[in-house]
C-alpha cells in the first residue's frame, strides 16, 4: 500500500490540529472504522473506546498544544515525537513527552495508532489540585 507523503503529512496536521481545537468530530472523520489504538499500559482499543478517551481529554482540558520535536514519514504512515502541553479544567497542567506511530489505510484514513508515554505524567489532569 502506498500513501502519498503529502497525504500523510496532511492527515498528521489535521489530527493534531483537531485535538488542539477540541474538535472530536474532525478526529473521528480521520479514523478508519476498524482503527486499533494502543497506548502504554492499555490493551488494544477499538474506535468507540478510543473516541471516549479523546472525549475525556478534551473535556478535562481547557487548552491543548503539540510541540512537535520530530516527525518521520514511512510508507503508509509516520512516527512523531512531541511534547503535549495541556491545561486541565481542574487547574493542573502537563508537558508530556510522547512518541506516536500512526499508520494509514489505502483510503488515507488512520488505521492504527501506537502511543508511548509515561502514564504518571497525565496525573495532574486526573484529580483536583486543591
Amino acid at each position: 500500500m502506498t500513501v502519498a507523503d503529502d497525504t500523510i503529512t496532511d492527515v498528521a496536521d489535521q489530527l493534531f490540529g483537531a485535538i488542539e481545537r477540541g474538535d472530536r468530530e474532525a478526529v473521528q472523520r480521520l479514523w478508519s472504522e476498524h482503527i486499533v489504538v494502543w497506548k502504554v499500559a492499555d490493551a488494544d482499543r477499538d474506535k468507540d473506546r478510543a473516541l471516549r478517551v479523546i472525549d475525556w481529554f478534551i473535556g478535562a482540558t481547557t487548552q491543548r498544544r503539540y510541540e512537535i520535536l520530530d516527525r518521520r514519514l514511512f510508507d503508509g504512515g509516520f512516527v512523531q515525537q512531541h511534547i503535549l502541553h495541556a491545561s486541565g479544567s481542574n487547574g493542573g497542567a502537563i508537558a508530556m513527552r510522547v512518541c506516536i506511530v500512526v499508520k494509514l489505510d489505502g483510503d488515507g484514513l488512520i488505521s492504527s495508532i501506537d502511543e508511548y508515554f509515561d502514564p504518571a505524567e497525565i496525573a495532574p489532569l486526573l484529580g483536583s489540585t486543591r
